[in-house]
């Protein structure tokens, strides 16, 4: 796995050695951070359901001003913070259920990166948290990974785009 463009862009992070972390292929990364390379220097970004950190490191590499990292896992929290170290950034990494960190966070992102394991049913909940919460902000975009064939409410949020690959879907979200 590597880092795609910007000031770290070459460098490699660790192999994901654990099951129970689903990466986001290069080809699919790599067509998101292309979307929205004029909207991410400068913002404020949340990497839910983070696994190896992967997206959220590509975010601080393209100029992101704070990237927060979450992941329920200890295993996926080690190894965000271990890919973290391997670039020589520090950013918040908390292990906590999503759910509960975004009943507490007290702040707002621009850009929230949303990749709960496919058909767990949790993508409602969570925009409907983000929603009440008031998590994102005003201008911000959340994107959604899924598989194509799930359906689900995207409450408040409105689609402003939604790009496949293969089994494998990008839903882009603002109000």
């Amino acid at each position: 796995m590597r880092i795609d463009a910007g000031k770290y862009k070459g460098r490699r992070l660790l192999e994901n050695k654990f099951n129970h972390i689903r990466p986001t292929t290069d080809k699919v990364k790599q067509s998101l951070f292309v979307k929205l390379q004029f909207f991410v220097p400068n913002k404020k970004v949340l990497d839910l359901f983070c696994g190896t950190g992967a997206l959220g490191i590509e975010a601080l590499s393209r100029g992101a001003e704070e990237v927060v990292f979450v992941d329920k896992d200890a295993r996926s929290v080690m190894m965000t913070k271990a890919n973290l170290k391997t670039i020589g950034e520090n950013a918040q990494v908390s292990k906590c259920d999503a759910c509960t960190f975004l009943e507490v966070v007290d702040k707002q992102f621009d850009l929230i990166l949303l990749d709960p394991p496919y058909k767990s049913g949790l993508y409602e909940k969570i925009l409907n948290l983000i929603y009440e919460k008031k998590i994102l902000a005003e201008d911000g975009i959340i994107v959604c990974e899924h598989a194509c064939e799930d359906n689900f409410d995207y409450g408040m949020f409105n689609v402003f785009d939604e790009k496949r690959y293969g089994t494998i879907q990008l839903t882009y979200l603002r109000f």
